[in-house]
């Protein structure tokens, strides 16, 4: 059976554009296009498909309020389709606490980077095919049993940071939590911080989001959480009760200087298709931090983060990941399973008490 895809977008030549890229991918079919919410409303009934794409800025009624309505009506996959603006960044990060499953940019102007972001979109349609939506109340949070999106392992963690063998870390007590997340991570690791007290250890975070996002984002966790949350700068020291998030398009390491931990930043090639990597993170906290760290996995499309998770794992760190029944996509955490570098796993309510009580022990 084919995906069925309504578009939903005021702009003629955009739904012009995304249905000539739906057409031409194999099991996804456009049942039709709506120019803005009040009509997409009524296609909605008639067509019943499967996976909506939908404008952030429209007429008559704003994406955002629609949404809403839906999620709350009507639940369903919803990709939401934005600008990379300031306004852009944080409506979607609004989308996202309501329910939506991911997002994509707007389409530029036809040319050279019109087949990757075909690739993109595809592949989130399909992903978002799988997810099992339910209804929002205080806070969106979708269950899914996600067909898993094969990855193009282009590259390895290898090609930021070497492998080592061995151990060579120095004996401290400060403790540092490495966490990862990408498909519905912005919501799920907003829900894990704000649980955490303002004396908590560390923790660094590689979240897959664009660069015109992370800014955004670090700036709505940290009004939300008792921690500091701050985007990493390359050098800076990492101290207890802070969290520091990778900036888009830097791969954010953690090295030792001294008797200190300090924020390095890359921007080397992708990994797993993904700067920041997850990949690239966990090894640096595995080879720095080794027994001393704790590494957390949320949900994300892919398998970034599952390799350097297993050498988190052997370094002596304690691993926990969210499960399947709570992800929007199990595709990061359920890949760290499969490979057996998970100590524990725990739905997302239970993260942060879990993070609690073994930091207590």
């Amino acid at each position: 059976m084919a995906i069925k895809v309504l578009i939903i977008d005021d702009s003629a030549l955009v739904r012009q554009l995304l249905s000539s890229i739906f057409e031409k991918a194999s099991g996804i079919e456009v049942v039709g296009t709506a120019q803005d919410p009040l009509v997409a409303r009524t296609k909605i009934k008639q067509l019943s498909p499967d996976v909506l794409t939908l404008d952030v800025e429209m007429p008559r009624m704003d994406g955002l309020t629609f949404l809403s309505n839906l999620m709350r009506l009507r639940p369903m996959p919803v990709v939401m389709v934005s600008s990379l603006t300031q306004k852009g960044a944080d409506v979607t990060l609004d989308a996202l606490a309501l329910g939506a499953v991911d997002f994509v940019s707007k389409p530029a102007a036809l040319g050279s980077g019109l087949e990757k972001y075909a690739e993109e979109i595809i592949a989130k349609v399909r992903m978002a095919a799988g997810a099992r939506v339910t209804a929002i109340k205080h806070h969106a949070l979708s269950s899914a049993k996600s067909a898993e999106m094969p990855v193009e392992t282009n590259k390895s963690a290898d090609a930021v940071l070497a492998k080592k063998v061995g151990r060579s870390h120095f004996r401290t007590t400060e403790k540092i939590v490495a966490l990862g997340a990408s498909t519905g991570g912005t919501e799920a690791t907003a829900q894990v911080l704000k649980m955490l007290p303002s004396g908590f250890p560390a923790i660094v975070i590689s979240q897959h989001l664009p660069e015109a996002f992370s800014a955004s984002y670090a700036d709505r966790l940290d009004r939300n959480c008792q921690m500091k949350v701050k985007l990493a700068q390359d050098g800076e020291q990492i101290i207890p009760g802070h969290i520091y998030l990778a900036p888009g398009e830097q791969h954010l390491l953690v090295k030792r200087d001294g008797a200190r931990y300090i924020c390095r930043l890359n921007d080397g090639p992708r990994v797993n298709r993904h700067r920041p990597s997850v990949d690239v993170m966990f090894r640096s906290v595995a080879q720095n931090v080794g027994p001393n760290a704790i590494a957390v996995m949320l949900t994300g499309m892919g398998a970034d983060g599952a390799e350097g998770m297993k050498e988190m794992l052997d370094a002596g760190a304690y691993t926990l990941i969210q499960d399947e029944a709570t992800s929007v996509v199990w595709g990061m955490p359920g890949s760290a399973y499969k490979l057996g570098a998970a100590k524990d796993v725990k739905p997302l309510s239970k993260i942060a008490p879990t993070l609690l009580t073994h930091l207590a022990d």
